[in-house]
C-alpha cells in the first residue's frame, strides 16, 4: 500500500512541475505561469452582484495568484473590487490562505509521524496537485445573463466572464460556485461561494465549506488507511490594502498597495469585545491606516489626493463575519466560541512560505493557528479613539513586518474520524461611502478646498473639515455592519430574501443619425411584480457616474427609447434595470427592488453622430478640434479616446484620404454610414500616430444620393479637401 502510494506520489508529483509552466483562466485560454501557484489553476469571476472576485480551484486567492507576479504590479490588489464598474479603484484582495492542521500525522507518502501536518493553499503559494489537488469548479447560474449587443457586436463583460458551467433555476443564489478539492491529510473540501444581486445584498458572498474526513489524498482516488485525524484546524487568511486608484495613479504610499497600513480589528472574540445588538456578532474587518508620510493621521483617513482633492480612495472597508461554525461532527449547531483564534498575522513573516514536510515550519504554523485571541485587536494597538473609533495614529510604523498585518481565523480544534464532517460558514462583504462616487467627490474637494459649512452624514455641522471627511469615511464601517447583518439574515432566512425582477434578455443600442436607439424584450414582464424599466447612461469611460435618462411604469411599458441628447462625438454607456412595484421589499418596504445593473452593462461604447449634414453643401464640412494639439488631449472627444478627431457635415456616402503635406497619402477612410459625422483615431494605416505637421483630407462623393422627394443631393465623384494641423 505504501509503495503504491509513494509510486503515485512521485508521478503526480512530475506531473506538476511540468503542469507549473501553465495556468488556466476562465474555461479556454492557457497562459504562462511564472511564479505563485504552482499546477494547473482553473478561475471563475463572479461579476453579477457589486462587488466582483475570482475564485481558484486552489481554495484560495493567493497573492498574484490571478496571472502571477510577471503581470502588472497593480495585479497586487486584485479581486473584491466594489463597486465593480470602478475599473480604477482596483480591488481590496492581496492574498488569502487556507491552511489545514492535524496532530499526530503519519505521513502515507514517507510514513513519518508529524507533531503537526499543515497542509497550505496560499496565501503568497500554492502548489497544486503537490499539496492541494483540485477536483473541480463550476459556475452555476440561476438563468443565463442577457445578450448585450452594441452596433452589431457583442458588449458586455458577461460574455467572458460569466461563462456558466450549468443553469440551475432552483440554486439558492444568482449566482454559485461549486469548488472540491483534497488534500494529502485525507480531507476533502467542498466550497461553496454564494453571490446575490437583490441590492441590499449584493456587496457580499457566502462561503459554505464542508470539510470531511474522505481519506482521500490526490485527485486519483487514492486513500491512506482509515485515519482518525486529532487538532484538526481550518486556518483562513485575509490580506487586505485599501490604496484603491492612488495605485494606478501612483500617488499614494507605496507600502499601502500591499496593506502596509491596513488596520484590522474584531468583535465578538471574547468577552472584552462582545458586541451589542444589532453588533453582536462574530466579525474581522480592515480598512485604510493613515500613513506617516501624510502631513497628519487626521489628514491622511481616506487616502485623500493632496495634490487637488479630486477623490478619496481608502475609503472601503472589508471583512469577515462567521455565519455558523458546527460544534462537533456529531453536533451541528453553531459554536458561539468559533472561531477560537483571531490572530493578528505578519503578512509577509509569520512562516508564510510552503513546507508540508517541513517539521519545524508545520510546528510554528500550526502554534500560529492556534494562538487564541489577543487581549487586544491591532486597531486597539495602533491607538482607537473611543468615540469615533478612528486610529490615533500612523498605522505602517506599528510593528516592524514590512508587508503589514493581515487578520486571520482558526477553527477547532476537532476530531474526525473517518467519514466525519465539519460545516463553516462565512460571509465576506465591502461597504463603504464609495457607492456614492460623486459624494466622495463632493466630499474631497470640499475638504481640499476648506471652505463653508461641512454637513455631516447625520445632519449635523462642523467647520473642522476633519472632522468632516472623516466622519464619513467611518460611516463605512457602519455600511460594513449592516452588510455583515444583512447576510446572518439572509443565511438564516435559508436564503429566502426577496429576489429582484430579472433583466430582459436582450438589450440592443445601435449609434447613427440624430439619436442613439436603444431597445430590450419583454421577457422580464410576466415576473408576478414586474413595474417597469430604467435606463441609464454614462459619458466618456464605463467606470464614470451613470445618469437615468429615462424611466416607465408597467402602465405605460415601452421596450425602445431614442436617446436624442448625446452630444456629438462623444462615447457613451448604458445600462437598464427591471424594477418591480416595491411590495416584496422587507427592507424599505414600497422602494422597488431592481435587476442588476452588471448584467446589461455595456462595456462598448456608442458614438453619437448626426444622420446627414446640416447642409448639402460640401462647403459645410469641418474638421475639429483643428489645429489638434497634444496639450489639450484631454479636452477633445471624451477621456478615453484622447486622440481623436472628428470630420463633421460629411456626405451620406463618401471617401476620406488623409494626406501629409508632401501629398503623402497616410489613411483612407470609407465613410458608408449614411450618417453626417466621421470619427479618425489619429492613426496612419499601419497604424502609427502622426507626428505634428499639416495634413490635408481629400473627401470625395461615392454614390449619388436624393431626398424623400428625388432631388439629388450629391453627385457621385463630387470633391473638396480641408487641411488640419497636429501639434504634438
Amino acid at each position: 500500500m505504501k509503495g503504491s502510494i509513494n509510486m503515485i506520489k512521485n508521478c503526480i508529483i512530475k506531473v506538476s512541475i511540468l503542469a507549473s509552466l501553465f495556468i488556466v483562466f476562465g474555461t479556454a485560454s492557457l497562459q504562462q505561469l511564472h511564479a505563485q501557484v504552482n499546477g494547473p489553476q482553473v478561475i471563475r469571476w463572479i461579476r453579477v452582484n457589486s462587488l466582483h472576485h475570482w475564485f481558484s480551484n486552489g481554495g484560495a486567492e493567493i497573492e498574484y495568484g490571478r496571472r502571477s507576479r510577471t503581470f502588472l504590479n497593480t495585479d497586487q490588489a486584485d479581486g473584491l473590487r466594489w463597486p465593480g464598474e470602478y475599473i480604477n479603484n482596483k480591488g481590496v484582495n492581496v492574498g488569502k490562505a487556507l491552511w489545514i492542521g492535524t496532530t499526530n500525522f503519519t505521513d502515507p507518502v514517507n510514513s513519518i509521524t508529524y507533531p503537526f501536518k499543515v497542509i497550505c493553499a496560499g496565501r503568497s503559494n500554492m502548489n497544486l496537485n503537490s499539496e492541494i489537488y483540485p477536483e473541480s469548479i463550476n459556475l452555476i447560474g440561476k438563468s443565463n445573463h442577457p445578450n448585450v449587443v452594441v452596433d452589431n457586436m457583442r458588449a458586455s463583460d458577461m460574455e467572458f466572464d460569466d461563462v456558466l458551467d450549468e443553469v440551475d433555476p432552483d440554486i439558492p443564489s444568482d449566482r454559485m460556485i461549486i469548488n472540491k478539492f483534497h488534500t494529502p491529510i485525507g480531507i476533502s473540501v467542498t466550497r461553496k461561494i454564494l453571490a446575490f444581486t437583490q441590492q441590499y445584498h449584493d456587496n457580499y458572498f457566502i462561503y459554505e465549506y464542508v470539510f470531511k474526513n474522505t481519506g482521500i489524498i490526490d485527485n486519483e482516488g487514492t486513500t491512506m488507511p482509515p485515519t482518525t485525524l486529532t487538532g484538526v484546524v481550518f486556518h483562513f487568511q485575509y490580506r487586505y490594502a485599501f490604496c484603491g486608484e492612488s495605485y494606478v495613479n501612483a500617488w499614494a504610499p507605496s507600502g499601502s498597495t500591499w496593506g502596509r497600513n491596513t488596520i484590522n480589528d474584531a468583535i465578538g472574540q471574547d468577552a472584552n469585545h462582545m458586541g451589542v445588538a444589532p453588533n453582536d456578532f462574530r466579525a474581522e474587518w480592515a480598512y485604510y491606516g493613515p500613513f506617516s508620510s501624510a502631513p497628519s493621521y487626521l489628514d491622511d483617513i481616506g487616502l485623500p489626493r493632496y495634490s487637488d482633492g479630486s477623490i478619496l480612495a481608502g475609503t472601503d472597508f472589508a471583512g469577515v463575519v462567521v455565519l455558523h461554525a458546527d460544534k462537533s461532527p456529531n453536533d451541528q449547531s453553531d459554536d458561539p466560541s468559533q472561531p477560537t483564534t483571531t490572530k493578528i498575522m505578519g503578512s509577509d513573516n509569520d512562516d508564510q512560505s510552503l513546507g508540508p514536510y517541513d517539521a519545524g515550519l508545520m510546528t510554528r504554523k500550526y502554534q500560529r493557528m492556534t494562538a487564541g485571541d489577543p487581549d487586544q485587536t491591532q486597531a486597539e494597538q495602533i491607538g482607537k479613539d473611543p468615540i469615533t473609533g478612528w486610529p490615533t495614529r500612523t498605522a505602517n510604523d506599528w510593528n516592524t513586518d514590512t508587508g503589514g498585518y493581515s487578520s486571520a481565523q482558526g477553527f477547532g480544534p476537532y476530531t474526525l474520524a473517518p467519514g466525519d464532517s465539519i460545516k463553516i460558514v462565512i460571509a465576506e462583504g465591502i461597504a463603504g461611502i464609495m457607492k456614492n462616487r460623486d459624494l466622495v467627490k463632493e466630499i474631497a474637494g470640499k475638504w481640499f478646498n476648506n471652505s463653508g459649512t461641512f454637513v455631516l452624514p447625520d445632519g449635523s455641522t462642523t467647520t473642522d473639515r476633519n472632522v468632516y471627511k472623516n466622519t464619513w469615511v467611518f460611516s463605512g464601517k457602519d455600511s460594513l455592519f449592516q452588510t455583515f447583518r444583512r447576510a446572518i439574515q439572509n443565511y438564516q432566512s435559508g436564503y429566502n430574501i426577496p429576489e429582484p425582477p430579472p433583466p430582459p434578455d436582450q438589450f440592443e443600442i445601435n449609434s447613427g443619425g440624430n439619436k442613439i436607439s436603444l431597445s430590450w424584450s419583454n421577457s422580464a414582464e410576466s415576473w408576478s411584480n414586474f413595474n417597469g424599466y430604467l435606463l441609464y447612461r454614462a459619458e466618456g469611460r464605463t467606470d464614470s457616474s451613470y445618469t437615468m435618462i429615462f424611466s416607465c411604469d408597467k402602465n405605460n411599458v415601452v421596450n425602445s427609447f431614442d436617446d436624442k441628447t448625446a452630444r456629438r462625438g462623444f462615447n457613451y454607456y448604458y445600462y437598464i434595470q427591471t424594477k418591480d412595484d416595491g411590495s416584496t421589499n422587507d427592507i424599505q418596504p414600497g422602494v422597488p427592488l431592481v435587476s442588476s445593473k452588471y448584467y446589461t452593462r455595456t462595456s462598448v461604447a456608442n458614438p453619437s453622430f448626426l444622420t446627414r449634414p446640416s447642409s448639402t453643401d460640401l462647403s459645410e464640412i469641418r474638421i475639429v478640434p483643428n489645429p489638434y494639439n497634444i496639450k489639450a488631449r484631454d479636452l477633445q472627444f471624451g477621456q478615453n479616446t484622447p486622440d481623436r478627431l472628428a470630420f463633421y457635415g460629411l456626405p451620406p456616402y463618401c471617401e476620406i484620404r488623409i494626406f501629409t503635406e508632401t501629398g503623402d497619402l497616410i489613411e483612407t477612410i470609407e465613410h458608408t454610414s449614411s450618417s453626417g459625422d466621421e470619427l479618425w483615431h489619429s492613426l496612419t494605416s499601419s497604424r502609427q500616430l502622426v507626428v505634428s505637421g499639416l495634413y490635408i483630407a481629400y473627401f470625395e462623393v461615392t454614390q449619388d444620393t436624393y431626398d424623400d422627394n428625388g432631388a439629388l443631393l450629391y453627385r457621385k465623384g463630387d470633391n473638396t479637401f480641408r487641411k488640419f494641423i497636429v501639434i504634438r
